[in-house]
């Protein structure tokens, strides 16, 4: 299906592509909006961990019943715990992650465009596309902020040892396994992260043409431009909807992935190991330990990254 002169100008006005962004002020007020995203989402990070490391003797099985522990023994540093290891190699990995996302972005795009698809067809394509390369170039940056972070998140919870912050982690990880042990978990990292990416933007970018030609907007009969407003409320339906395919879709491999990483050398397992005994414990319901913070985290997060997302480049856009 064509795409009308009214749809190609309703996505235009909501869209800033990569080559109309002044880069450099989009890295430096970038670096600031996210860290202050991170900032209210990330207790909801400590508590999903939580969950998913637990053994079955643990008492708490629950988001309320973990937030009532951790509040009654380490109080509000407790829900930050690991906070600043992940701000340290957040904003370089995001750099990565956003770049690698918009170039690729415009190239999917091009590259789709002769297939005649429909609108939200052409935009799920390109999106999922950009969104699994994207992560799969940021993960040799997240993964070992992962795998510390998540350490500090879980220290002295349900067995797990105690550390000195994250460069003790680091220099215990590094001396019991190596290089290796940072990148514990890696595979699973990119086969959760990637197709989790994947599956986010593709919802977002479709379900965002789908909502816009719902309200009557990139039709034939459309009389005037959205409302800013407007705009808006699409793009955060959007993120609310790929938030929740993304994490009901991808949780099995983060819990696996998630007590891959937490575990410490002398008690090392692999990842068939871990099913195993997931399945032993728990049954196929374990796969989705912390599946509600999960969705919670990854709607939340996901509605407020884009609304950041999207004020940044219109913030940073160029002057025509």
């Amino acid at each position: 299906m064509d795409v009308s002169p009214s749809q190609t100008q309703t996505f235009g006005q909501t869209e800033i592509n990569w080559d109309k962004l002044d880069k450099t002020k989009f890295y430096v007020v970038g670096a600031g909006l996210f860290t202050g995203v991170t900032v209210a989402l990330y207790p909801v990070s400590v508590v999903k961990t939580r969950l998913q490391v637990a053994s079955k003797d643990v008492a708490e099985r629950n988001a309320f019943s973990v937030i009532r522990g951790i509040l009654r023994t380490d109080g509000i540093p407790g829900l930050y715990r690991g906070f600043g290891t992940v701000i340290t190699g957040a904003i370089p990995a995001r750099i990565i992650f956003l770049t690698a996302l918009e170039t690729t972005k415009v190239a999917a795009f091009r590259m789709v465009e002769p297939f005649k698809l429909s609108e939200p067809a052409e935009a799920a394509i390109a999106n999922g596309i950009a969104g699994m390369t994207a992560s799969l170039f940021s993960q040799g940056v997240f993964v070992p902020i992962d795998v510390i972070s998540q350490r500090l998140m879980v220290q002295g919870y349900s067995g797990h040892a105690n550390y000195n912050g994250g460069l003790d982690v680091a220099r215990k990880v590094l001396k019991s396994d190596g290089i290796r042990g940072l990148y514990r978990g890696f595979g699973l990292s990119v086969m959760t992260y990637s197709p989790s990416s994947a599956v986010w933007w593709a919802s977002y970018g479709s379900s965002q043409r789908v909502i816009w030609r719902l309200l009557g907007h990139g039709t034939e009969h459309e009389e005037s431009a959205p409302s800013q407003p407007t705009v808006v409320l699409v793009q955060a339906a959007g993120g609310i909807i790929a938030g929740a395919t993304a994490s009901c879709i991808t949780t099995p491999l983060d819990t696996i992935k998630t007590r891959l990483q937490v575990m410490g050398h002398e008690k090392r397992h692999t990842a068939r190991q871990v099913v195993k005994g997931l399945i032993m414990d728990e049954g196929w319901k374990g796969f989705y330990r912390g599946l509600g913070p999960r969705f919670f985290s990854m709607s939340a997060w996901g509605t407020s990254m884009i609304l950041a997302y999207e004020y940044l480049k219109r913030l940073c856009a160029k002057d025509e």
